[in-house]
Order: structure tokens, then sequence, then C-alpha cells
């Protein structure tokens, strides 16, 4: 058999990372009943907008609940799907799906628990009131585990099948943001990356429960235990640029290299809500546009308004994040967009942190789940979640501090005069 010659035989733990959110809804015989509905779906937002009516969601989540969380989608489908509801014996994760075809258990973890607006997340436990309040109970809900603790062991067919030895175990993992945390190392306080991907995540693990549900941050357990995480999230990153880049018909890469050397932000002002928006907005409506076009501004121009634009959205998630006490020491870069030295320039000095590239290498959610498994193999805890080798320091450049700080100042009076249309 191949795999063995390519060293599975040595295999010793499995694990998990996915997208978060997804309802992924199973009969008593733990059939699928319907699609997944995934963790970008908004059709539940007046349920959700429901359940955040209740205090009590707040209180015990330390989390707004975003339409794309997991309880708002189990009410939209007894309101839409009541046949298909009466049918659901189990409510699993996408990653936990996959967790019950190698082991055969119902398990979730906590950090991607944490965003079904289900748990207790200081508590780090499901809440029964909140089950409660979307017609469930702990029945339907798969057991916790931590995301380094062993969730269960492959099933023997697998292991055989696979030529993997007896007795594999499979780590709890988790969530795609919660694991590529402990795949670049951010796995204590005043640790924090910046994923510069389709999307924009801001993410900082800190050592102890600091909701702020009114700032739209999230707060999640993170998959280690006694430890949670922070993270501020836009919508669109990459993704504007790579929209700006059919707009003008040329590739990202060529757009970015036409910049140069950091400059002061200009009167151009882009704000990136192409899909809407989450923090700090909260808004699944809201819009993109540009502000302040003058007979100036060409393509470069346009083009560093692009990028500022996402810079000053990630500060604001900077600044969210801050209000609740969280600080951020160091910030390393990750994604695609981390290629663009312009790009980084312009996150340092809005920051006003340095920025740490890693070298060459996937340290994303796959190496974290790895780093898990190894951990629920071995009994190892923290320590294996080391921060990568750097490549190069972007540091802020002082002499455009003031103009940054002006540049998100008109930023935001954009942002809340397109709010307001």
């Amino acid at each position: 058999m191949p795999w063995r010659r390519m060293g599975l035989a040595a295999v010793r733990g499995i694990g998990l990372s996915g997208q978060m959110h997804g309802a992924t809804l199973l009969d008593a015989r733990d059939e699928v009943l319907r699609p997944c509905i995934l963790w970008n779906d908004t059709r539940a937002h007046e349920e959700a907008a429901e359940l955040d009516g209740d205090p009590m969601f707040r209180r015990v989540t330390g989390n707004i609940v975003f339409p794309g969380f997991t309880a708002p989608k189990l009410l939209w489908v007894e309101r839409h799907e009541p046949a298909l509801r009466a049918k659901v014996a189990k409510v699993l994760l996408p990653k936990d799906y996959l967790r019950l075809w190698l082991t055969g258990d119902h398990v979730a973890e906590m950090s991607d628990a944490a965003g079904t607006a289900w748990l207790d997340t200081g508590a780090r436990d499901w809440s029964d009131d909140l089950l409660a309040a979307t017609g469930l109970s702990r029945a339907e809900m798969p057991r916790l585990v931590e995301g380094s603790a062993v969730s269960g062991h492959l099933r023997d067919a697998l292991a055989a099948r696979w030529g993997l030895p007896g007795a594999v175990v499979v780590a709890g993992g988790g969530g795609d943001n919660a694991a590529s945390g402990v795949g670049v190392g951010v796995v204590r306080a005043g640790e924090a990356f910046v994923s510069l991907g389709t999307s924009g995540v801001l993410f900082a693990a800190n050592d102890g429960y600091q909701p702020d549900p009114a700032t739209a941050v999230h707060t999640f357990c993170h998959a280690l235990p006694g430890t949670w995480h922070q993270m501020g999230v836009i919508l669109a990153a990459t993704d504007a640029l790579n929209w700006y880049a059919r707009l003008v018909g040329a590739d990202a890469a060529t757009l970015t290299g036409e910049l140069g050397a950091l400059q002061a932000p200009g009167k151009t002002c882009f704000l990136p809500y192409l899909g809407g928006e989450r923090t700090p907005l909260n808004s699944a409506s809201v819009r993109g546009g540009f502000a302040g076009l003058e007979h100036a501004t060409d393509r470069k121009a346009a083009t560093r308004a692009v990028l500022e634009g996402v810079t000053f959205a990630i500060r604001d998630c900077r600044d969210a994040l801050a209000a609740t006490g969280t600080r951020i020491d160091h910030l390393l870069a990750v994604g695609g967009g981390s290629k663009s030295d312009y790009w980084l320039a312009a996150i340092a000095t809005a920051l006003d942190v340095p920025v740490s590239v890693p070298v060459a290498g996937d340290f994303g959610g796959a190496f974290g789940a790895a780093r898990l498994a190894l951990m629920a193999a071995t009994g190892a805890g923290a320590e294996v979640a080391t921060l990568p080798k750097i490549s190069r320091v972007v540091m802020p450049d002082p002499a455009l501090t003031a103009a940054f700080d002006t540049g998100h100042a008109r930023f935001r009076a954009a942002q809340t005069a397109l709010k307001d249309l």
C-alpha cells in the first residue's frame, strides 16, 4: 500500500480543524437530514436578531448572536422546514461530522462550540438555558472536550484500511482560526496575528475571559485549556483588492508592486464593505464605496486607498479589542496579502506595532491541528505551540503615524456617513 511508504504506519494522533458555525443536522441513525447551512449563510438574520434581543445570550456567550452562528439556523429550520426539524437528533459542526465518521462518537471542542451561541463561554460548557431557548437540550448536543484532549480513537476498520497502528487518538482539534492560532504559536496573552486572506482576521490570545459583545468582537474559547481568544473580523481583505483588480483590469500583484515606499494616505478613501461587515459594524446590509475621489486620483492612488481601507478596518478591529482590555505586543502577518510589503508597512504604521512575517511555510489551521494531535497523543501542552521563525519584521514609520491617524479619522467619518445611507 503506497500510504505505508509515506510513513502513515508511524501515526499516533489525528487533529481536526474546519469552518465554524455550520449546522450539520443528523437524525437518530446519524444520517444527514439536509445540506449543511454554512458560516456565511445569513438566511437566519431575523432569528439572530430575535435571539440577540434576549439579554441572556450576550451575557452567557459573551458575543452578539450573528446571523452566521448556529443557534439562529436551528430556529430558521424550525420555522421553514418543520417536518425536517422534528427529525433532528444531533446537531454537529462541520469538522465534528468528520470526527463522527473517524471515531463513531459525537464530540465537539470548546473553540468551535463557542461559535454556536449555545456555549457558556466563560464556564466552557453548554448552557441549558440557551439550548432551551431554541428548543434543544444536551441530548441533541455532542459532548465537549478541550482541543488538545483525546476525543476518541480511530475506528479499527479505518486503521486497517489506511495501514495505521491501533489506538490512534483523535484530538479535539479547533475551529479554523483557533487552530491557526495554535499553528502560528499565538496562544499567550499579548500575542496576535493578522490574517490577510479573502476575509481579514485580527486574532489575539488571552489568558482570561474578557468579553464585550457591544464591540462586535468575537470572544471565544481557544483550543487549549484555560485560554480564550478574541477576533475582530472583516469580510473583505484580499477580496477587496481582487475586486478592485478586476475593475481596473490588472492583477493584484502588479497593482501593489507599482506602489513603492509607504506614503501618507491621500484624500481618496475606500470602505471595504463589499458584502456587509462584522467588526465593529455588525451589519449584513452595509456596502462599500470610494469617497474623496478627485482628478488627481489615478490608479496608484486608488490602489493605495483600497489597501488603506482594509488597513483602517483592521485598525477598527484593534480598537474594538483594546476596548475589552486586550493588548497586542507582537503581531504576525499571514495569508496572501502578507506578500505585499506596502500593505504590511501600512498596517504596522496604522496600528503602531511591529509586524513579523514568518519564513515561507504553512502555519495555518492544518499545522495547528497537527500540533493539537501531538498534544493529545503525548500529553504535551502549550509548549508545543511555538512561534515560527521570522523572515523579517516590518516596523511602523513614525514619520507617517500622524498622517495615518488623520486618514483613519477620515475613514471613520466616511463610515458614519455610509451607514446612514
